[in-house]
């Protein structure tokens, strides 16, 4: 069973329907018990950090969601979700993660340009990755190929080695992560067309 948390800050339903057009069936669920029965288990998040981070808290997910990582199910973090595995945020201030992945999350430098052009912060639209390793979620996946993103901010590992993919805007910055059963995402597979729904059917198909 693929749970997908419900705290009240993700794009809950276009995950779920990502899940069904690849033939996974996928619980939206806000019982922190569910994680607990889950086989696999997704996070996504929409809007600030700060705000993602007090609803988990207040829900009581954070210690359901670092049982089931620390026990080795399969983890999919999707945006906002991903930032909240790493230690802190700058946005609006110093917040704390779940940090479960060491590093931070830091906002796109100002002035960014390209090709003489200024680059809006946040990055709206589609870029391409490039692969420095491969969970099994990203097999099949073509190098260059293009995902959809909205964002300001990204995450700066401690730990260059959990680095998956990274991608050009402005910086290269890291925009997804793989570490023993986390695979994590800047960018928004649900709406990455037909390689944002391989990755979630590669995903669904994982194994403990």
């Amino acid at each position: 069973m693929i749970v997908i948390i419900d705290y009240g800050m993700g794009n809950l339903r276009s995950v779920q329907k990502g899940f069904e057009k690849v033939g996974a069936e996928a619980l939206v669920t806000a019982d922190p018990r569910k994680l607990l029965e889950a086989d696999k288990i997704v996070l996504p998040g929409v809007g600030a950090f700060r705000d993602c981070m007090r609803n988990l808290e207040q829900a009581g997910f954070v210690d359901p969601i670092l049982r089931v990582i620390a026990e080795g199910r399969p983890f999919l973090g999707i945006c906002v979700g991903m930032q909240l595995l790493f230690t802190d945020s700058t946005e609006f201030g110093l917040y704390s993660g779940l940090n479960v992945i060491p590093g931070h999350v830091q906002r796109f430098p100002d002035n960014m340009t390209e090709a003489g052009e200024r680059l809006p912060v946040p990055q709206m639209g589609w870029n391409q990755l490039c692969f420095k390793q491969r969970s099994a979620t990203f097999a099949g996946i073509a190098e260059g190929a293009n995902v959809y993103f909205v964002h300001s901010y990204y995450v700066k590992p401690d730990d260059e080695s959990v680095i998956a993919t990274t991608t050009s805007y402005g910086i290269e910055f890291c925009s997804s992560v793989c570490k023993d059963n986390i695979t994590a995402t800047q960018f928004h597979p649900e709406k990455s067309q037909d390689v944002g729904l391989r990755m979630l059917k590669n995903f669904a198909e994982t194994h403990n």
